[in-house]
């Protein structure tokens, strides 16, 4: 499976992939406020690490998690940007309006974010190691401005009735309605077959 890309479990128990198409959008599947801290999975820096290395932040360059050094401060200014973008992302997606104190808090978080460098040995694209909290929570602010503003049109909740999965949608038509076609978008189409055989 890609970096990047998650394996959910439905209520029901079945397993699906998820792709959100977005590092910022991939952080909302770590948990949360209010009802989101039932799914809470960071409750440590090292733990934060461990998602990190799996994230598509390590799509394009891997790193490890003796790569990154993230204290528990920078553990709860990336829960805190995390905070905000649960209010954020799904105003984006519904078209709605967003409240200036969120958006002053995305801005005064894009700051210093991972620096990627040549290895002199391989010539290959790496990292400036160690990468830390505050640089990762640059790096997802940063990425965070970029759905508010330029890929705004392109930020989707899940369009199926029972299910709030927030996603990027990359594809190049731009019509990808499901959280993933594994879940949502196959019950939809066993609805529609089923409407249709029984007219």
């Amino acid at each position: 499976m890609a970096k990047g890309t998650r394996t959910l479990t439905g209520r029901t128990g079945e397993t699906y992939r998820f792709d959100p198409g977005s590092l910022c959008l991939e952080l909302l599947l770590t948990g949360g406020p209010g009802p989101y801290g039932h799914f809470e999975i960071l409750h440590s820096a090292a733990d934060l690490a461990a998602w990190l290395v799996e994230s598509r932040l390590a799509l394009a360059v891997a790193f490890t998690e003796d790569d990154l050094r993230i204290t528990t401060r920078e553990l709860a200014a990336v829960k805190d940007l995390r905070d905000t973008m649960h209010r954020v992302a799904p105003a984006v997606a519904r078209d709605e309006p967003l409240h200036s104190e969120d958006l002053e808090h995305l801005n005064a978080w894009v700051t210093d974010t991972p620096r990627p460098r040549v290895v002199p040995e391989t010539r290959v694209l790496g990292w400036s190691t160690p990468i830390t909290g505050t640089q990762i929570r640059g790096a997802l602010a940063r990425e965070a401005v970029d759905l508010v503003t330029d890929l705004a049109a392109r930020v989707h909740e899940c369009t199926a009735n029972d299910c709030r999965l927030l996603f990027l949608d990359t594809s190049r038509s731009g019509n990808r309605r499901w959280c993933s076609m594994e879940r949502c978008g196959n019950r939809n189409k066993v609805r529609s077959y089923r409407a249709r055989a029984d007219q």
